[in-house]
């Protein structure tokens, strides 16, 4: 189990267990929207739900997970939080839950699998949660375009390799970044990842940040704590 500060996430058969990635997701979305309805795409534990329940009012929280065990699971972990009246997993794929759509949302987000490597492990489970064959990015654009309400927001963490291909992708059904933050381990290191929130208007300058996790190993740098501090227990 996942301890949270209002909540907590049992994970013992979800393939994904939760990481950094969701947690800097969860917290750096933008809601500045006041979502009413917010659409998690490939729930696993449901942290990215629970983190967005927390933060905000949104009445309607719908989440999609393919896996049956990730989605009884993530089903639970909703019933015990405060907000299980607010939270909804659909045991579904995103090209069912696409092909009879019944409104838009407000906020989209999702942690999409990324590695599109060709090698595969020998725990197929994991592999569908963590290839991007089992959810292409194209796939994931054309369902935020179809499902968005229009002043809504979409936001996802990628590598930082796959940064420019995604905003190819969502321009070519007209929606532009309007926030990216790249992230870094260390000052020193490579940049590993890309926050970005889209909308359906063009910004005329889109100015992108920087996010440093950590000063040294688990001494971590002031604007990862602040961006954290509402959720794990010893920030």
């Amino acid at each position: 189990m996942f301890q949270f500060k209002q909540f907590s996430i049992q994970q013992d058969r979800c393939a994904m267990k939760v990481g950094t990635d969701s947690v800097l997701l969860g917290t750096w979305c933008p809601i500045d929207n006041h979502p009413f309805s917010v659409l998690d795409i490939g729930a696993g534990t449901g942290i990215l739900s629970l983190m967005i329940a927390q933060r905000s009012q949104s009445e309607q929280i719908d989440a999609i997970e393919i896996d049956e065990d990730a989605y009884e699971q993530c089903v639970e972990n909703f019933e015990n939080s405060p907000w299980g009246d607010r939270l909804f997993c659909f045991h579904a794929g995103l090209d069912e839950f696409v092909s009879e759509p019944e409104e838009q949302y407000d906020l989209i987000i999702s942690n999409p699998p990324f590695y599109a490597e060709d090698y595969k492990t020998d725990n197929p489970r994991r592999d569908k949660a963590r290839f991007q064959d089992a959810l292409p990015f194209e796939d994931l654009v054309d369902a935020a375009d179809q499902l968005l309400s229009e002043n809504g927001i979409f936001a996802v963490i990628i590598p930082y390799k796959e940064e420019e291909k995604f905003i190819d992708l969502c321009a070519a059904v007209e929606l532009f970044p309007v926030k990216v933050t790249r992230i870094k381990g260390t000052s020193t290191s490579e940049i590993k990842r890309s926050l970005l929130a889209f909308k359906r208007y063009e910004l005329p300058v889109l100015n992108a940040d920087e996010l440093v996790i950590e000063i040294s190993r688990h001494d971590y740098t002031d604007e990862y704590i602040n961006l954290t501090k509402d959720f794990y227990l010893n920030m």
